[in-house]
């Protein structure tokens, strides 16, 4: 990424997140500040399935394998060793980097619809064991016990004011990181391959291995959205692991738009928005919720972003003939 366009996502990401942590002070929400947290750890995961799917043009079914596993790597870190909160943190997103990296070795070399069984299939194992491994990961209950020491340069995550402002700082960090991943020569590398891997090989690019790089990258970021997560429940749930975990990230990008990046934050706020109203009206939220992405799928065709940027791209020729 060029030096100009850097410095503007930059003062963008500042501005926003000026905003965003200027809210409690002058009203306090609970209901909003649970919010945010959980759109800051599904923000960072629904993001790095993007990387994938919208950028690579690779559609992992078995995303949420890496948004669980950084979850109980750190719980567990956090339960098992004297380790600070910073240090844990990136330590299960490190942990978390590996496993993608040794999970993307075997499946980045297959073809398009392999490849997305397959990372499905490694997902039901890793739920699978941590359903199994009781006396390390509690199985179905998940770990108990939560997360002791939840202090970071001074700021106590027990206070929801504190967590707020912490899980709003990393996801504007790490989505800004994201998009300079997206933007860089790599990032260019990982769209020509979407478009055409015939021509990218003829130039030269190694095509596993710019497919790895990009895995393992959208696994480490889904792993940080897992320890966001595994702050706000204070522990670690198979939920968190399960397939149901990794539809929501692609609803999400689908929601808000494959093409954009700032899509997939958008589909989730919306997905998790729609997901707190159904569930106060009705129990049946699961099928609502596939009625509401049907019609929209349907209706619009592409995400809410996608949607308004050929509108917007159909009505610059008039107003530039005017």
């Amino acid at each position: 990424m060029s030096g100009r366009p850097a410095l503007r996502d930059a003062l963008i990401a500042l501005a926003a997140l000026v905003v965003i942590l200027a809210i409690p002070f002058f009203h306090r929400s609970p209901a909003f500040e649970d919010f945010v947290i959980r759109v800051s750890a599904m923000a960072l995961f629904a993001t790095s399935l993007n990387l994938l799917v919208g950028t690579t043009g690779m559609v992992s079914f078995g995303h949420g394998m890496f948004y669980g596993f950084g979850a109980y790597a750190f719980g567990l870190l956090m339960q098992m060793t004297d380790l600070s909160l910073p240090v844990a943190a990136v330590l299960a997103v490190a942990m978390t980097t590996i496993a993608a990296l040794i999970v993307g070795a075997i499946c980045v070399r297959l073809g398009s619809d392999y490849f997305a069984f397959v990372t499905l299939a490694f997902q039901m194992l890793f739920y699978s064991i941590i359903i199994s491994w009781q006396s390390l990961t509690g199985g179905d209950q998940g770990l108990r016990g939560g997360i002791p020491r939840r202090e970071i340069f001074g700021f106590e995550l027990a206070s929801q004011l504190h967590l707020y402002q912490f899980c709003a700082v990393v996801a504007v960090l790490g989505l800004l990181a994201l998009r300079h991943v997206t933007e860089s020569r790599f990032g260019r590398t990982l769209r020509m391959i979407r478009d055409n891997e015939h021509r990218a090989a003829f130039l030269g690019v190694v095509l596993w291995r710019a497919r790895l790089g990009a895995f393992t990258l959208a696994g480490g970021f889904a792993g940080l959205g897992g320890v966001l997560a595994a702050l706000f429940v204070s522990g670690a749930y198979p939920e968190l692991a399960d397939w149901p975990n990794s539809g929501q990230a692609i609803f999400a990008v689908m929601l808000g738009g494959i093409g954009s990046f700032l899509g997939p934050t958008l589909g989730a706020m919306i997905l998790l928005a729609l997901n707190d109203a159904v569930t106060r009206v009705t129990e049946y939220h699961g099928l609502v919720l596939g009625l509401v992405i049907l019609i929209s799928a349907l209706g619009l065709r592409r995400g809410v972003l996608d949607y308004l940027r050929l509108i917007r791209s159909r009505r610059a020729p008039s107003g530039e003939s005017r």
